[in-house]
């Protein structure tokens, strides 16, 4: 099992859509960023390729490659999803939080967690977001922008496979092994 971590932040201005996990929410503001600015994802990237010891979004897509500028971070999400596949990990879970004083996410929030699973090809019960406000703190809570951080689990299929399947083993608690029945 490896654990990664991700924390993005992005600057709201005008004359920009708001995507956030892949949704686009009405707003008056926008983020700025070189692709999409989507804090969720890049968050979760972030997580993901840290837990694969694959470096950040930014060796992967850097900001100075304009084949980047403007590009949907749901595709950049697939691309990690790729590199995870060809290093063969396995995406556990991914809980995530928004932090944006406005607006409210929760009306988006499941076609998030749709987005984010789909990209990934893993199924919703393993993705979770959330969203919270900073009581007016900040640079969040001033509504100058919006930030997200992201927590993974991912595990190599090689330590998966060493588990004996269909088979008696010594188990963990909680797994039918350890009961003496079967993996």
């Amino acid at each position: 099992m490896r654990v990664g971590t991700g924390y993005d932040v992005h600057r709201l201005t005008e004359g920009r859509d708001l995507i956030i996990g892949g949704v686009k929410i009405p707003y008056d503001k926008g983020l700025l960023g070189h692709s999409d600015a989507d804090v969720l994802l890049h968050a979760i990237m972030d997580a993901l390729l840290g837990a694969a010891a694959l470096g950040d979004i930014g060796k992967h897509f850097p900001d100075t490659d304009e084949a980047y500028r403007g590009i949907s971070s749901v595709e950049l999400l697939k691309r990690v999803g790729r590199m995870l596949d060809d290093g063969q990990y396995i995406v556990e879970n991914i809980d995530a939080t928004i932090i944006a004083q406005q607006p409210k996410m929760r009306p988006y929030i499941d076609d998030m967690r749709s987005n984010i699973a789909g990209a990934l090809g893993i199924e919703v019960s393993q993705v979770n977001v959330k969203a919270t406000t900073e009581e007016g703190l900040g640079f969040t809570g001033s509504g100058e922008g919006i930030s997200a951080q992201a927590v993974c689990i991912i595990s190599p299929l090689r330590e998966l496979a060493s588990y004996p399947v269909g088979g008696n083993c010594e188990g963990c608690p909680g797994c039918p092994g350890a009961a003496g029945g079967t993996v």
